[in-house]
């Protein structure tokens, strides 16, 4: 049996990683609500930004013939795979690698047919150590990042599109549902295929055609939907990292409650001990 100092010692560290967990629980609870307001202020740009570009596109449909609304023989794939910069998160970053391992296993034979573009240092540093080509990555991204941070990666990746160095581009990260669900997806952003299916019936005039306009909305549009998820993803990191922190410190409470019946236990024998050491002694004095 352990020690009475022993057990005082791990009451006393237990109790100080509880409040470690307990502080970071209520930080990540700060910065998810943030998250979320974030997020639905974007939603706001991107909805607007669909159904402008689904209307030109409808209005136009059959005469279009922008790349990026183009399906092709697909030679090579692109991932753009949304992480967090660390962990203590629970499963958060390990799904949505799974995912991506998941739809390589399932879809390729070569490591030519595919190559990964990554936002967030848990997704670099797990395919850096693997057979995974990393055309681009972006590390140290803000809780609260803005398009400005990711402008460039997200403008490379649609540009790899364009430029056929891609012939398809998906986007995988986390979908924050609740505070306490997240939800791994695997979306198809390029080609653009869903943007004339449009039920809007606005009219707009633009000049000097649609091909022009779109020329230069249907990279801002993709460009947002990359920043949009992120914002998502970044949301349930964070209520994914609360859980797990208000988890950690329920555990933490738990074995403090261990520890100190154990602590209770060896203190109650070490004083019967005593006593019947002393009830011995004065016995053998009679």
């Amino acid at each position: 049996m352990a020690s009475l100092r022993d057990i005082k010692g791990k009451i006393n560290s237990t109790k100080k990683t509880r409040k470690i967990t307990k502080a970071m629980q209520m930080v990540s609870a700060a910065k998810l609500n943030r998250a979320q307001m974030q997020a639905t202020a974007y939603h706001s740009y991107t909805d607007k930004l669909r159904e402008v570009v689904g209307n030109i596109a409808s209005a136009n449909k059959g005469s279009l013939r922008h790349p990026m609304l183009q399906t092709r023989p697909v030679k090579k794939t692109g991932y753009l795979i949304l992480t967090a910069e660390r962990g203590l998160a629970g499963a958060y970053n390990n799904n949505v690698i799974k995912r991506v391992n998941q739809m390589i296993k399932e879809r390729h034979k070569s490591s030519d047919e595919y190559t990964v573009i990554v936002i967030g240092r848990m997704g670099f540093n797990h395919f850096r150590h693997r057979d995974v080509t990393i055309a681009a990555e972006k590390l140290g991204l803000p809780d609260q990042p803005s398009f400005d941070d990711v402008k460039e990666i997200a403008k490379l990746a649609v540009g790899m599109f364009e430029d056929q160095e891609i012939d398809e581009l998906f986007m995988i990260y986390n979908h924050f549902k609740s505070a306490i669900s997240q939800e791994v997806r695997d979306v198809k952003l390029l080609p653009l295929a869903d943007v004339e299916t449009s039920s809007e019936t606005a009219t707009y005039e633009y000049e000097p055609d649609a091909e022009e306009v779109l020329e230069t909305l249907l990279p801002l549009y993709a460009e947002g939907l990359i920043y949009g998820a992120l914002l998502d993803a970044k949301a349930a990191e964070h209520a994914a990292r609360m859980t797990a922190m208000q988890s950690s410190t329920d555990n933490a409470t738990e074995l403090i409650d261990k520890y100190t019946l154990q602590y209770n236990r060896a203190r109650q024998a070490a004083i019967t001990q005593e006593i019947s050491e002393i009830v011995g002694g004065a016995s053998a004095l009679q």
